[in-house]
């Protein structure tokens, strides 16, 4: 069991929670002027760090809202 601390309600299980991917994933500034294969790395392409990584997380079964968190992968605990 991983304990979440949300924001706004404090720490919950992990149950109650749904991963949104990478923090900080800017959006293209001309998408129009992006190639298919750059389209391609833009939605699907994300790192895969063994250690710290900036996540987003939403508290699905709580208040609903969306937040980051700094994750170690390998351990599960959560660093910020």
């Amino acid at each position: 069991m991983m304990l979440i601390p949300c924001p706004w309600c404090g720490p919950r299980d992990e149950s109650e929670f749904h991963y949104g991917g990478q923090a900080g994933v800017a959006y293209p500034a001309d998408p129009g002027a992006l190639s298919d294969e750059e389209w391609a790395r833009y939605l699907f392409f994300r790192d895969n760090p063994k250690g710290p990584f900036r996540e987003r997380w939403s508290h699905s079964a709580g208040c609903r809202r969306w937040f980051s968190l700094v994750r170690d992968t390998v351990t599960n605990e959560v660093l910020a």
